[in-house]
């Protein structure tokens, strides 16, 4: 059961200049997709690290690059266009769902004009991978998907997780925003599927060009990379549950 007392908090640490940026979404779900995609945005538009968003319901661990420590879940911004991305170096436990996104809705609403959050799905077969469809909160932003030549599917479905969370603040919230739902790999991280979403379905949307050579080019590095990174979250998870059964056990 989850902590209904469970928060997370923003912190500012640049000022950028965006004017009503889009929110692009790239925390870790089925296939990285998100995670890839938005990875390559953020270094392909050189942005600035914006903020850190902090919660006590996130892993306990520290996170490094280029020698540096950094946090576990950051906001990066540009102006060239106005863009936000939020990422994650590993994937969030289900306690930190409902904080994350209500901390979104909270201190970063005011900051977009809308967000784009991204979701993989298993393909059904090989053909299918890499297809995009798309789903809106407001009838503006289903017009827009449909400009882009993203399919809008007519037949029901659902998204949970982190993704399917944010997505429903924005909708309870009035806040104009797109999921986007892309075939990927069944079991696999895909770089492949990172490459279509950006090409069919992020540059049309928020008009913007960018180079995806390196998801052809180190597509085998990047999909080994971010399996061992699921692998060390997986077995830290194990860790945990095991540790809390112990404790469980104790004061039984």
């Amino acid at each position: 059961m989850s902590d209904q007392n469970a928060v997370a908090t923003f912190e500012q640490v640049a000022d950028v200049g965006a004017t009503q940026p889009t929110l692009i979404e790239g925390l870790p779900g089925h296939g990285l997709v998100a995670a890839i995609a938005v990875d390559q945005i953020t270094e392909q538009l050189d942005l600035e690290h914006y903020g850190n968003v902090a919660a006590d319901a996130f892993p306990p661990v520290v996170t490094f690059e280029d020698g540096l420590v950094q946090d576990l879940v950051r906001v990066y911004a540009g102006t060239d266009p106005d863009v936000l991305t939020l990422e994650s170096d590993l994937p969030l436990p289900q306690a930190a769902h409902e904080p994350l996104a209500n901390c979104v809705l909270e201190d970063l609403a005011d900051e977009f004009e809308r967000a784009i959050f991204l979701a993989g799905a298993p393909a059904q077969s090989e053909e299918e991978i890499g297809d995009v469809t798309g789903v809106a909160t407001t009838d503006a932003i289903k017009a827009e998907l449909r400009e882009a030549g993203i399919e809008v599917p007519e037949e029901p479905g659902l998204v949970g997780g982190i993704t399917g969370a944010l997505v429903r603040e924005c909708y309870q919230a009035d806040v104009p925003a797109a999921l986007l739902i892309v075939r990927s790999h069944p079991y696999l991280p895909d770089p492949q599927a990172a490459k279509s979403v950006i090409e069919n379905a992020l540059e049309p949307l928020v008009e913007f060009d960018i180079d995806t050579t390196a998801l052809d080019e180190q597509a085998e590095e990047i999909r080994q990379r971010m399996q061992q990174v699921a692998q060390q979250y997986q077995q830290m998870a194990e860790e945990q549950s095991e540790q809390q059964q112990v404790q469980t056990g104790m004061f039984q």
